[in-house]
């Protein structure tokens, strides 16, 4: 096992990353230089199409040289993406939009050369992830790498979750509190008490089952706070909200 994400929670540590949203290279050697264990990159929200696989292999490169996982939000669960983000070396996928068992089931399979016992879904080709061709390591040890979470962010997800976590292979969940207050007919009221009950009952029962948990957290409080609640895996804002909390300050400060 090569990814350092699966390597930190299976020795029973936390995990802290950040958020790219320019989807720099750069920033990514910066979170690296700062102590990082992975950024976070929406596909879904922003940025190019990771179908480009130009600019992730970029970003794929910096992580590795300056020691770091990337975990990449794809903007869909279909297989071709998948697969065209894997072969770029990402090793650390988060699924969105998820609503039952059965669709984590079937974009893991999407991950795996071999999957519950029966042939996975993953294609086999020429590309980065296996050294253009020249990489010879066996199916089961890249298999091995790949740590798959899932966005929990939708009533249907929430209602599902007991087999959810059961899917094998299901390395994280993710908690999205934005998109499941949407589907809760409480657009953006994170603090609703429908919308915390969700997420508490999420968290205890991953807790339960051993399955790690995650989601965004703006301060450094609230991820203390996420801690003791049992959360594995935390994002800690991006580069665009720590620019607008410094500047906004310090301009407001200069100009009294």
């Amino acid at each position: 096992m090569t990814n350092q994400l699966m390597q930190r929670i299976a020795s029973g540590q936390p995990v802290f990353g950040a958020d790219a949203r320019t989807f720099s290279p750069s920033v990514v050697e910066v979170y690296a230089s700062l102590g990082f264990d992975y950024v976070w990159l929406d596909f879904e929200h922003a940025g190019p199409n990771p179908v480009d696989s130009h600019l992730l292999e970029q970003l794929t490169r910096a992580a590795e040289s300056s020691g770091i996982e990337l975990m990449v939000r794809v903007p869909s669960t279909d297989a071709h993406m998948i697969r065209k983000v894997l072969d770029t070396g990402v090793k650390t996928l988060v699924l969105p939009r998820i609503r039952s068992a059965e669709a984590v089931r079937s974009a893991i399979s999407a991950t795996q050369f071999s999957y519950d016992g029966e042939p996975g879904r993953r294609g086999a080709g020429i590309a980065r992830a296996n050294g253009w061709g020249t990489g010879s390591r066996p199916a089961d040890d890249r298999d091995d790498d790949i740590f798959v979470g899932a966005m929990i962010e939708n009533d249907d997800a929430v209602d599902d979750i007991d087999d959810i976590l059961s899917v094998p292979e299901l390395g994280f969940v993710f908690m999205g509190p934005a998109d499941l207050s949407v589907s809760l007919g409480k657009p953006f009221d994170k603090t609703a008490p429908a919308v915390q009950d969700r997420i508490e009952r999420v968290v205890n029962r991953a807790n339960e089952a051993g399955v790690p948990a995650g989601q965004t957290f703006p301060t450094a409080e609230s991820a203390d706070d996420a801690l003791e609640a049992g959360y594995d895996v935390l994002t800690l804002g991006s580069e665009l909200s720590a620019v607008v909390e410094t500047y906004e300050d310090r301009l407001e400060s200069l100009r009294e």
